[in-house]
């Protein structure tokens, strides 16, 4: 009886949380989409060091990539929904191929703007954020590459590396509102030049890629 009370504990607790995630993840989805189309219609200089006045090439490149990193963070969840994927296949094609062309603008659209602007972290931030660009290519053309193969074990792998840098951008800014949370501006410096912003920088999606590839060796191993 104690076992099945904290079985049945550990399920709440389970519930609840994939649900809080959600609910943030949608909050994001939501800030994302209505912050990028400003971004490709009004001037929002006086209102974020992203938009440069007149500037619109690196001003289309930064908010296109934020349009596709919400479509994207949408997106990723139900393609990793098995009830939906089984029962309706057609769809999660349909789905997956947006996806991937969201992918493929959000990488786009990030690596362009840092070519052009170079980010407000520095070198440092610069680099973290084209080797997450360039992770985001590359696993997005595998995905798509042993789908189309019909190599649907490994597509689930690729697929799995994909969603966890799919909700970096999520992760990178609740990993901020918990430090903030419990250490104040500890670590933070001006235009992200701390302890902690350079740990951020790789942080948000380094070691999830690391925990995927402990999980994807496990699994094969049985």
């Amino acid at each position: 009886a104690m076992a099945i009370a904290n079985n049945s504990l550990d399920q709440r607790i389970y519930r609840t949380l994939l649900f809080a995630m959600g609910v943030f993840a949608l909050l994001f989805v939501y800030y994302a989409f209505d912050f990028s189309m400003r971004g490709l219609s009004q001037d929002l200089s006086a209102e974020t060091h992203l938009y440069t006045a007149g500037a619109v090439l690196p001003n289309t490149a930064i908010f296109t990539h934020m349009l596709a990193g919400a479509t994207i963070t949408l997106l990723a969840p139900l393609q990793l929904f098995t009830p939906l994927r089984k029962r309706f296949p057609a769809l999660h094609r349909v789905s997956g191929y947006l996806f991937f062309l969201s992918a493929i603008l959000t990488a786009v659209g990030g690596l362009g703007f840092i070519t052009i602007n170079r980010t407000i972290g520095g070198p440092v931030m610069d680099v973290a954020f084209t080797l997450y660009g360039l992770c985001v290519l590359v696993c997005c053309v595998q995905t798509i590459r042993f789908a189309r193969a019909r190599d649907f074990a490994t597509h689930r792998e690729w697929a799995l590396r994909v969603f966890v840098l799919a909700m970096g951008s999520w992760l990178y800014r609740i990993q901020y509102g918990v430090w903030f949370a419990i250490m104040g501006d500890i670590g933070i410096g001006e235009n992200f030049s701390g302890p902690f912003d350079y740990f951020q920088d790789f942080a948000f999606f380094v070691p999830y890629l690391i925990g995927v590839e402990i999980y994807i060796k496990h699994q094969r191993a049985g």
